[in-house]
């Protein structure tokens, strides 16, 4: 779990892999460490603290159910929250999270 401001903003300098309901960064550490981190981050302009908190529940959902079989090894993932998150159903979300790491795999 990334809970560092410095490893946020050492991730904000990786792949970018922006969808509607989130923004997934990306950052190769570069230690020879396959472990996979991975950071929540949700904006005030989202919405009150119900409202940032149900956001990053359903993102540590998506996160604790793809990342394992999915993710990249030896990176730092950071998932930026963005406003439609909250509303969108959660089966579009799983399906943007596969495509956004596809892509930042190759």
């Amino acid at each position: 779990m990334l809970t560092r401001r410095a490893d946020f903003l050492a991730a904000n300098a990786g792949k970018r892999s922006p969808m509607p309901g989130f923004v997934l960064l990306a950052r190769d550490r570069g230690d020879g460490d396959p472990a996979m981190r991975i950071g929540y981050t949700v904006t005030k302009k989202i919405g009150g603290a119900v409202i940032r908190n149900r956001l990053k529940r359903r993102l540590r959902a998506l996160a604790r159910e793809i990342l394992p079989e999915a993710g990249l090894p030896g990176h730092d993932h950071v998932l930026i929250g963005r406003s439609n998150g909250v509303e969108r159903e959660f089966d579009r979300l799983r399906t943007e999270l596969r495509q956004a790491l596809a892509k930042l795999a190759r």
